[in-house]
């Protein structure tokens, strides 16, 4: 909350900035201070995926190493939004995309306690070498002993702490991974049941099928239905 005094009535900043001209909310007199602000929308799935084991704010400290890489691109941003260039509104999207990135990994340097999940896992640079097979290569059939060698760890050893870190055995990350990359060609593309099974791993569209219900709750097809509707 910002105010001149503390006994101001606040004003939900949606309400607020229904009053903005152009990019520039100005409120009441409004030449105390200004503030840059945005906002990165995701899809419902990376939402959850990516906010689950974050705190309702952030604070990137100036002694940070990304605080120099945000101070730069916090004044891009402004220099974008003064000179009126060309496109400059897909630029300072792809600003804020960056930023949102610089203070994820802000964060990540300095939390404690972070629950184990996605967001925890690939901010480990232990599993990082694993996680990028697995994305990188997804229909892949991955075995433990390839994971574990990429991550310089023991089978058992990179086991029980990918499970510590992430929530998650290895292969079962590798399928709610699969499953999340399924729901996204679903809703964005038309590409047929069976390409789709074979480009995550699964040798027929059945297999597939029963794997992504058994992650969702839906079945391939009346997920695509409903996405559609």
């Amino acid at each position: 909350m910002f105010a001149s005094d503390p006994a101001v009535a606040p004003v939900d900043m949606v309400v607020a900035a229904k009053h903005r001209t152009g990019a520039v909310l100005r409120y009441n007199e409004g030449e105390d201070f200004f503030l840059l602000g945005g906002q990165v929308a995701l899809e419902a799935d990376c939402e959850t995926l990516s906010f689950e084991a974050l705190p309702p704010f952030i604070h990137v400290r100036a002694a940070s190493p990304q605080a120099g890489d945000l101070q730069w691109l916090m004044g891009q941003m402004v220099r974008e939004r003064d000179a009126g260039l060309l496109e400059a509104d897909a630029a300072m999207g792809q600003l804020a995309h960056l930023m949102f990135i610089r203070i994820l990994r802000a964060h990540l340097e300095v939390a404690d306690g972070i629950a184990p999940g996605w967001l925890r896992a690939v901010g480990d640079q232990r599993l990082a070498p694993a996680l990028r097979l697995m994305h990188g290569e997804p229909g892949r059939p991955w075995q433990l002993g390839e994971l574990a060698k990429a991550a310089g760890m023991s089978r058992a050893a990179f086991a029980a702490y990918f499970k510590v870190t992430a929530g998650l055995t290895p292969i079962a990350y590798l399928t709610e991974w699969r499953m999340r990359l399924a729901k996204r060609s679903l809703r964005d593309s038309g590409i047929p049941l069976r390409p789709l099974a074979q480009s995550l791993g699964y040798a027929s569209e059945s297999a597939f099928s029963n794997a992504f219900k058994r992650v969702t709750g839906s079945a391939p097809r009346a997920y695509r239905d409903a996405a559609e509707a």
